[in-house]
């Protein structure tokens, strides 16, 4: 963006940046705007069902060369896959307790995937859950948050070994235009991260309940015009979330640089609960060939 020196400074005026680090927790206040984008999912929306096609998830091992191990990740692939045709893909992280289970373990996507998919309201993808913790031990053991640095740390091993490895396994359309990344707390972070700081690499990036590792705002996205090439950027939260107010400073930025996205509130607090139904309303809009 250009600016003259006085619209610069009524630019920065209006659109003030958070200061850093983010806070852990912070009392929530609630703004006008943080309501749901979305209703509550239909009955039977995350129960796994009989007669309609279903995909696999394969637990899969890699050679990171940027950890310097072998690793691991969870890979679904939809009803139907075949190496014959091409399909999106979708990168999905967890939070700092996790691991590359722990989306199947809260929210099942599988059988989110297939019910959507079968319905019609998505479109078949493959979905990656890796082990966000890029480090030699990678087990959520101990002080968890002193493998903070770790998850920083992914970035590389997710841009050099991750993404290399499916496009090499997989048959994948490997433009940025059928490239997602999202992820849940922590997670939600480094997607926010990792993926708005390569345009040039993923269109959809979402965080939901996005933790403390969030870059500042004005980090994040420090030029509108960059920013209106993604397809999508997703922001969602709990009303009871302690960590709501991260989420609150990003969406802010972003509406007030005018920068569209998704802005979604529910009554949930930080849990599966959230994370499950914001996966839920997040794939159905990875809309990816339109």
């Amino acid at each position: 963006m250009k600016f003259t020196i006085c619209s610069l400074l009524i630019f920065l005026c209006a659109c003030p940046a958070p200061a850093q680090p983010r806070e852990a927790k912070r009392p929530i206040v609630l703004k006008e705007d943080d309501k749901p984008a979305f209703p509550a999912p239909a009955e039977g929306w995350d129960k796994r069902r009989k007669g309609i096609p279903h995909g696999t998830l394969t637990m899969i091992e890699y050679d990171s060369k940027s950890v310097g191990v072998r690793r691991r990740m969870n890979v679904y692939t939809p009803p139907g896959y075949t190496p014959e045709k091409k399909l999106p893909v979708l990168y999905l992280l967890h939070g700092i307790g996790g691991d590359e289970k722990e989306w199947e373990r809260l929210a099942e996507p599988e059988v989110l995937l297939d019910n959507l998919i079968a319905e019609g309201k998505a479109v078949p993808m493959i979905v990656v859950m890796p082990n966000g913790r890029a480090q030699k031990d990678d087990r959520p053991t101990g002080d968890v948050m002193k493998h903070a640095p770790a998850f920083a740390f992914f970035e590389r091993d997710l841009l050099e070994d991750v993404i290399p490895t499916i496009e090499a396994r997989y048959a994948v359309q490997a433009d940025r235009e059928h490239r997602a990344l999202a992820g849940l707390s922590m997670g939600g972070g480094q997607s926010l991260n990792f993926g708005l700081g390569h345009p040039e690499l993923f269109a959809w990036v979402g965080g939901f309940s996005s933790a403390p590792n969030t870059r500042s705002s004005a980090e994040l996205v420090p030029d509108a015009q960059a920013a209106k090439r993604f397809k999508m950027i997703w922001l969602s939260c709990g009303s009871r979330d302690g960590l709501i107010h991260i989420s609150q400073d990003v969406h802010a930025w972003l509406k007030c640089l005018g920068v569209p996205h998704v802005w979604h509130v529910t009554d949930h607090a930080h849990d599966g609960a959230e994370w499950r139904q914001a996966l839920y309303w997040f794939v159905q809009r990875l809309s990816f060939d339109h």
